[in-house]
């Protein structure tokens, strides 16, 4: 099954005019044919597991709150040695959506017109148009988040650089010619 760019391979969609303002656990997996799927997707060995325990609930008049516990384990290869490091992803993560031009998803600007973000804060709504938003699009990106960019199997470490070797790495100035073609006139 082949993904276009935007497509995320695991998806759980929630109708928005369904979710109650008391909170709903919902549990999600990924079933084998997801699994890989999100490996040639998050550019992995293998995804060997993915599941999420979710509340979702009504957040303020026309948001939905998702917040939830992820766990996966995925295999990646070492950036060293090629071998496979097994890697194990336990995340939580809140993430709110607003209808598509909500008052609630603006970003505050100061005086001057410059964002005003607050990096310790919370993370701006996440915009949804329609009648759905996909808790599935949301795990994954908690997932991809956490994925070791530089997996190095344990005990392995790099050698010295070739670029360390300064002593036997001096090229020679291309000027240096210049220098003996005076001489000879």
């Amino acid at each position: 099954m082949q993904h276009s760019e935007d497509e995320i391979p695991f998806s759980y969609r929630l109708k928005v005019g369904h979710i109650s303002a008391n909170p709903v656990e919902v549990k999600l997996a990924a079933d084998a044919e997801e699994l890989k799927a999100l490996a040639d997707f998050w550019n992995v060995r293998s995804v060997d597991a993915l599941s999420a325990i979710l509340t979702v609930s009504r957040w303020k008049k026309d948001g939905v709150r998702v917040k939830g516990e992820v766990h996966a384990e995925l295999t990646q290869s070492c950036v060293v040695t090629l071998e496979p490091v097994a890697s194990v992803i336990d995340e939580r993560f809140e993430q709110i959506f607003v209808p598509e031009g909500s008052k609630l998803a603006r970003i505050m600007t100061d005086a001057s017109g410059e964002m005003v973000l607050d990096p310790e804060g919370p993370d701006l709504p996440e915009e949804f148009s329609g009648d759905e938003i996909d808790a599935g699009q949301a795990v994954c990106e908690c997932v991809a988040l956490a994925i070791d960019p530089y997996p190095r199997k344990e005990g392995v470490a790099f050698d010295a650089h070739i670029e360390d070797d300064a002593k036997e790495d001096k090229k020679q100035s291309p000027f240096a010619v210049l220098k003996d073609w005076k001489k000879d006139s």
